[in-house]
């Protein structure tokens, strides 16, 4: 679209009045999935639940986000206005019936009706809103920005990352302003009136440009695998799986992260490290898509993402640095270092697969086709946090490290949280390898190849 033609059309031809601003509507509404630790341990106590128990519901949301985008990516593809209000209204009311499943707990200790409650608000109905909601704005985003696909999507994707810097402070004084406990169903229910607001905004200004239209538009189109067998089969399993490795591979230390900072002794600064970590995530968001831009190969970005940390987490493998960083000021920096290297290629790779996607496989399917891949987020939701919740378990032991601000005595595992680097190092390696030996060249890369 033309200079001019943007002046004539003011507001409505505004790429980013059009695009940019609804995406990061959505993308700050539904990224506040990511606060759960925030109260999921007031969630269980009021309800008379064990944490682990209430647990499930992240990893539920997570799996249905992943779910539904694989089975509604069509939907988006045709549609994004009615894919934009689905995911308005199940977000926002999954938030708010989890609200009321969880005033109906507190008067009702250890209910199931309860709990069930809450995994099919918090986890279905909200996983639904996730997962629609993700999709919807990121091939606009890469129409209205076709020159800086990478910036585009990852200016959104950054969006849902920095979600949880904005949203925990905020919920934290919703939670402190009711003492008598109720702050925690009534946060949901505030929440989630502000967040309708804010993603049905989203979702009425949120328009393709004018006159786009797919390639061949009249004919009979290709269905989504029709497109990914364009290409050989393995490139795209090569590109699942490593982004299914980078997302398990970042749940497994991100969950654990809060534990690694007592490890280290830095427990008083733990709310400042999580604020530094999740600027990490949302800067390798907008930072490695953007890079991806001026590359040959948007691949190459993964290749650096995995290098930096493999390197990363041998260092704090090799020396030891969870279990012996106490007091030691490089094991601390070393330490630190891993958690924001990974969080920034945890947040970079989201940012730069559906990018990724369109240079090999054309934008005619791309939402359909970033929807499936996006089952890899799936099922890392159900075994990151999960496997390192095993090896924590199930290996070294839990020793008193002083207590919190409450008085309650504080736990750790020091050897459990070093052993979940040997499964997140393996699966790195295991990822650098797909990237090298079964993702194909893409973009410019490809087309100088070709033509030579």
């Amino acid at each position: 679209m033309s200079e001019t033609e943007t002046k004539q059309g003011g507001w409505r031809t505004n790429k980013w009045i059009r695009a940019a601003i609804p995406a990061l509507l959505l993308h700050c509404s539904i990224g506040t999935v990511y606060c759960w630790s925030v109260f999921s341990q007031e969630i269980a106590d009021y309800i008379g639940f064990e944490r682990s128990a209430v647990e499930w519901a992240f990893s539920f949301a997570i799996f249905f986000l992943g779910m539904s985008a694989a089975f509604l990516g069509n939907v988006v593809e045709r549609d994004i206005h009615k894919s934009s209000l689905i995911a308005t209204i199940c977000f926002s009311v999954g938030m708010a019936l989890t609200g009321v499943f969880i005033w109906y707990g507190g008067g009702h200790q250890h209910s199931m009706l309860a709990l069930i409650g809450i995994y099919l608000s918090y986890g279905f109905i909200m996983g639904v809103g996730l997962g629609t909601g993700y999709l919807s704005p990121v091939k606009t985003l890469m129409l209205w920005f076709q020159d800086n696909k990478g910036l585009a999507t990852g200016l959104a994707v950054a969006g849902f990352g920095a979600a949880k810097a904005i949203a925990s402070p905020i919920m934290t004084k919703l939670l402190a302003a009711f003492p008598d406990g109720s702050g925690i169903y009534k946060m949901f229910w505030i929440l989630a009136a502000a967040y309708f607001v804010m993603m049905f905004v989203g979702h009425l200004i949120l328009k393709k440009p004018e006159g786009w239209h797919e390639a061949g538009a009249g004919e009979k189109k290709p269905s989504t695998l029709e497109v990914i067998k364009s290409k050989p089969i393995s490139n795209y399993i090569g590109i699942w799986v490593m982004f299914y490795i980078n997302i398990t591979c970042g749940l497994a230390l991100i969950s654990q992260e809060k534990a690694i900072v007592k490890c280290i002794g830095l427990v008083a600064f733990a709310g400042v490290i999580s604020s530094i970590s999740a600027i990490f995530n949302a800067g390798g968001r907008l930072g490695f898509s953007t890079w991806a831009d001026y590359q040959k190969d948007r691949n190459t970005i993964y290749k650096i993402i995995f290098i930096l940390s493999i390197v990363c987490t041998a260092l704090v493998m090799i020396t030891g640095g969870i279990k012996n960083g106490e007091g030691n000021t490089m094991l601390i920096v070393l330490t630190l270092a891993l958690i924001f290297v990974v969080n920034a290629g945890y947040g970079g790779g989201f940012s730069n697969v559906p990018t990724l996607l369109s240079d090999h496989y054309g934008m005619g399917s791309i939402s359909a086709i970033h929807g499936i891949t996006l089952s890899a987020w799936a099922f890392a939701g159900l075994t990151g946090n999960q496997v390192a919740t095993y090896i924590v378990n199930h290996t070294g032991e839990f020793i008193e490290h002083g207590t919190d601000a409450a008085g309650n005595v504080i736990k750790i595992n020091p050897v459990g949280y070093q052993n979940v680097l040997y499964f997140t190092l393996i699966m790195y390696i295991i990822a650098l390898v797909l990237c090298f030996a079964l993702v194909r060249p893409s973009g410019k890369a490809a087309a100088e190849k070709a033509a030579k």
